[in-house]
């Protein structure tokens, strides 16, 4: 038989523990424990190593924000799931940016319930086959050295698993510091080319007369300093995977170049003759909007279709608030072993201060924040204290609307954002409801609500 799911249920009312013990523990897959307040939580988890965590948002003393909170300090591998009344929507949403999975209503769907403790265990199971026990314990479970248990974060994987087995060209968009680059990797560890090589530039770093070079070789005195024949990146990575980084500021003259490596699969070294086959895979990223450089001519609409076959988007950190305290944790393992510091932890605080921050560099400026407070901390736990200025100074809200006039009411205010921010994402309306974050079928109702129409 295999391990039970263990599942922690928590609300100040004794009928609801009640009531889900007698309704989710009779199924032999699950053992389940109750606790009826966050301090009682925290105490029944330290015998009790629960899989996932069911916890009322409304309770007195340390409500299931709170709870959530030092749980994800504690253990940042445990799924949390809140519960919440119709009344209390707008908290619930604020306990996801918080770093909830999940939140449902009460009072409770128990087919409701059952379909997302399913969901929680085929995510739970996806990581298993890819971390060790004692990863599991320390930072949660990894997916091909992706570290990550957001929602957003499994739509990556179950993406990279179907993208892999293809062989189609694949563009990776996303802010600096997303880890693109992990996710140009993962694609290749799944593929069938996976023993061939995996090779990667950053286009950016390279001059324009270099970029040619790089990628398709040269022959000798093909130009001044080429004092022998050499392989371009393309000849290297034969049988494998080539990730070009920064995509979109390569040269046009570049970017005739691949497009026919694309369209024919073929090129020449710089300065050759000889037509050479491409066997690669070919997967590129970029942190530009290349269809606005398509626009203003500075990208090649045809090389543009041809590397945008299939697209992933890199959420940014602030999107997944869940996964700081599991990238925060790996990124102390790091520099704690190089250190030789002996630092358990973040505390309470520190950790609330790292999950309400806005992260504008992501996973690769929290990796400088946990390193800059490794090295300056003088205790066992890392404090706010150890956390650069900027990190400290209060958070600045991410707009304002501007009342016009007294008699502006919330619904004047509730349009003009939606209308605002429909514009700065060019009515794309996936885009704006991620913003706003609703769903998108709320979006739609509000837009009818108010009669916003694209021009």
């Amino acid at each position: 038989m295999s391990e039970k799911i263990r599942i922690l249920f928590v609300d100040d009312e004794p009928a609801y523990c009640r009531i889900f013990r007698s309704r989710i523990g009779r199924d032999p897959r699950f053992l389940v424990e109750t606790a009826q307040s966050g301090e009682e939580a925290l105490l029944r988890l330290q015998q009790f190593p629960a899989d996932m965590v069911f916890t009322d948002l409304q309770m007195p003393f340390m409500d299931g924000i709170e709870l959530m909170t030092e749980i994800k300090n504690r253990y940042p591998y445990l799924f949390v799931l809140i519960l919440t009344g119709l009344d209390s929507t707008s908290q619930a949403v604020k306990a996801m940016k918080a770093g909830a999975y999940d939140y449902l209503l009460k009072p409770l769907d128990f087919d409701m319930v059952e379909r997302a403790i399913e969901t929680v265990c085929a995510h739970r199971s996806a990581f298993r086959s890819h971390a060790t026990p004692d990863d599991a314990q320390r930072r949660g479970f990894s997916f091909e050295n992706i570290i990550g248990q957001d929602r957003k974060m499994f739509e990556i994987y179950e993406k990279i698993n179907q993208v892999a087995q293809t062989s189609a060209t694949v563009l990776i968009t996303g802010e600096s510091g997303t880890g693109k680059e992990l996710i140009a990797a993962a694609i290749h560890a799944k593929s069938s080319r996976k023993d061939g090589p995996f090779l990667q530039v950053n286009c950016a770093a390279l001059s324009d007369g270099l970029v040619s070079s790089e990628l398709f070789g040269h022959e000798k005195g093909a130009f001044t300093g080429a004092v022998g024949q050499k392989k371009g990146l393309f000849e290297q990575a034969s049988g494998g995977t080539l990730f070009l980084d920064e995509i979109g500021d390569i040269s046009m003259t570049t970017q005739v170049a691949l497009l026919r490596i694309l369209e024919l699969g073929v090129f020449q070294r710089v300065g050759g003759t000889e037509t050479l086959r491409a066997d690669v895979r070919l997967i590129c990223a970029t942190n530009r909007d290349l269809a606005r450089a398509v626009t203003e001519k500075q990208f090649r609409e045809d090389l543009y279709y041809r590397i945008n076959v299939v697209s992933l988007q890199a959420p940014p950190l602030r999107e997944r608030t869940s996964d700081i305290p599991l990238l925060a944790n790996y990124f102390l393992d790091r520099f704690r072993a190089l250190s030789g510091k002996q630092i358990e932890g973040f505390t309470a605080d520190a950790m609330e201060l790292l999950c309400r921050y806005q992260w504008p560099g992501n996973c690769r400026e929290l990796a400088n924040i946990v390193e800059h407070a490794v090295v300056f901390s003088r205790n066992r736990m890392l404090s706010p204290g150890d956390f650069p200025e900027l990190l400290r100074q209060p958070a600045q809200p991410k707009s304002s609307v501007t009342l016009t006039s007294p008699s502006t009411t919330l619904a004047d205010v509730e349009a003009s954002l939606i209308r605002r921010v429909l514009e700065e994402k060019q009515w794309n309306l996936k885009q704006a409801a991620d913003a706003l974050d609703i769903a998108r079928g709320t979006l739609y109702g509000k837009m009818e609500k108010y009669s916003i129409r694209k021009p």
